[in-house]
């Protein structure tokens, strides 16, 4: 892997960091360039007129908020999270019955231009103060977050202990905003979310009738994969996603962009899926607006208005009748919404980058704004070499286990291949994360840009490759590699 290390030496590294960034033919890499796509909001469809106030009967709301990741330069994670509690708080649901897991280090960050706040929008309003710390730091885990949804207060590890203690007859609205992969979603601290056993938890807390119905909203690259071929449609569940099983999902509100955070901010404020449903429900009465009309919306806008040039299919699974009941039974229902006419919010201008390139946004303007000289500079460029190097270092390594595994004229048709609409990830998934267990071992972490390959370990598997013989081809790809203990930041660059 000799040849990958002496191609970025300081200097090359920036210079090849500048063209991708400015180069106007820079195929994926064009994606750093500032988009002025015009997005808009469309007008809701068209359907009866609905009574302001539902006759479904209601149970207790309940709502679980997690952000993902960690690190400044992850900060529209933990924004989209603080955003939504604020909007459920205003919609009547109690602070008892809203479950937040958040890393908690965007607030009072030294790189935090406004110590103590957090925005969503541009001219968005400080969205942190209030939002309880149920789970914040290490406690921000896959198995906390299980436990929660499970109502089981005596498998929590620290935090409030706070837990969904639903029944029967109450909604669940569970919303997830961070970096995925495909069949995985990330958490700041390991291991990750899978799709199968996160599956199995929603199936647990069907079978205890532990809610009446739950709706699900996903922020993630690849989320659709999390659902597809393994999302059942009889547990009374209906989920959106960000993206297919396939694509990236995408930041927005970031600097140098249209429209751009105030000129201190130096990192996205939010995501484009998020935003749109969140900008969405604050806009309408929710009493009137349905499910329905708010997945077309924000399909619409995360789309870019059905041209999906930098913007991404929004996906349902589940049980999608549940589309036709009110926002309110589960976002609930703000009063001073009571007005809102069902109308058209224009089109917007607005940037966006991929999900996966944001942190080096992020460091591209902290090493502009940082001093000519000073070691703040020299201390961001050189995170950009080793970021750009371990991308290439990851990327590199599964091409050549490809390659060992199926010899150079399949390797790489195998392991980008992607399954039928409807079938699942994987068929075996314990087979998947065996195959992530070996590769991080002998090639280090996958980091949350080296989530996107997790496709490859699927079909690795898929196609019947042993444990050994995959611990065999890693230790060839990667043995000797100084970059495998490569670990200063794997949730997002906290300096």
């Amino acid at each position: 892997m000799a040849s990958h290390h002496s191609f970025f030496s300081i200097n090359p590294a920036l210079l090849f960091f500048l063209l991708l960034l400015f180069s106007p033919e820079g195929g994926q890499a064009s994606r750093f360039i500032q988009r002025e796509a015009e997005i808009r909001l469309p007008s809701e469809r068209e359907e009866p007129a609905a009574a302001e106030e539902d006759s479904e009967e209601v149970g207790t709301r309940w709502a679980v908020l997690v952000a993902g990741s960690s690190g400044y330069g992850n900060y529209r994670h933990q924004a989209d999270i603080c955003h939504a509690y604020q909007l459920l708080r205003k919609g009547g649901l109690k602070e008892e019955n809203i479950v937040v897991f958040m890393y908690d280090d965007i607030a009072m960050h030294d790189l935090n231009p406004r110590p103590g706040v957090i925005i969503n929008h541009p001219q968005g309003e400080d969205v942190y103060a209030g939002v309880p710390k149920d789970y914040t730091r290490e406690q921000v885990t896959t198995e906390n977050l299980y436990a929660v949804l499970l109502g089981n207060k005596n498998g929590v590890k620290g935090g409030t202990g706070k837990v969904v203690d639903s029944k029967a007859n109450d909604r669940i609205f569970l919303y997830y905003s961070d970096h995925g992969g495909p069949g995985v979603l990330g958490m700041p601290n390991m291991p990750f979310l899978y799709a199968l056993e996160f599956i199995e938890v929603l199936k647990k807390k069907h079978a205890a009738k532990g809610y009446k119905e739950m709706v699900v909203y996903i922020e993630a690259c690849e989320s659709g994969s999390i659902f597809e071929g393994v999302m059942p449609k009889d547990l009374n569940i209906y989920v959106t996603t960000a993206s297919n099983a396939q694509e990236s999902s995408f930041g927005t509100y970031c600097p140098g962009m249209d429209p751009s955070p105030p000129p201190e901010y130096i990192t996205c404020l939010g995501d484009l899926y998020s935003v749109a449903w969140m900008e969405d429900s604050e806009t309408h009465n929710l009493k009137r607006e349905t499910i329905r009309q708010q997945y077309q919306s924000v399909k619409e806008r995360t789309s870019n208005f059905n041209t999906y040039s930098i913007g991404s299919h929004v996906m349902q699974y589940g049980n999608t009748s549940i589309k036709s009941e009110k926002l309110y039974l589960y976002q609930g229902y703000d009063p001073a919404s009571v007005n809102f006419p069902p109308n058209r919010l224009g089109p917007a201008r607005v940037g966006v980058v991929n999900q996966r390139d944001a942190d080096l946004l992020f460091m591209w303007h902290m090493y502009k704004k940082a001093e000519d000289g000073s070691a703040k500079k020299a201390e961001t460029l050189k995170q950009i070499t080793e970021t750009m190097r371990h991308r290439n270092h990851l990327d590199a390594s599964v091409k050549t286990i490809g390659v060992l595994l199926f010899g150079p004229k399949r390797g790489s048709t195998i392991l980008d291949s992607v399954r039928a609409p409807g079938l699942p990830l994987v068929d075996d998934w314990q087979c998947l994360k065996s195959m992530v267990r070996i590769f991080e071992t002998h090639c280090g972490s996958l980091t949350q840009y080296g989530m996107k390959h997790m496709r490859a370990f699927a079909n690795i598997c898929n196609n019947g490759i042993s444990q050994a013989s995959m611990e065999e081809a890693c230790v060839a790809a990667c043995s000797g590699n100084d970059l495998r203990q490569w670990h200063p930041s794997i949730r997002g660059y906290s300096a």
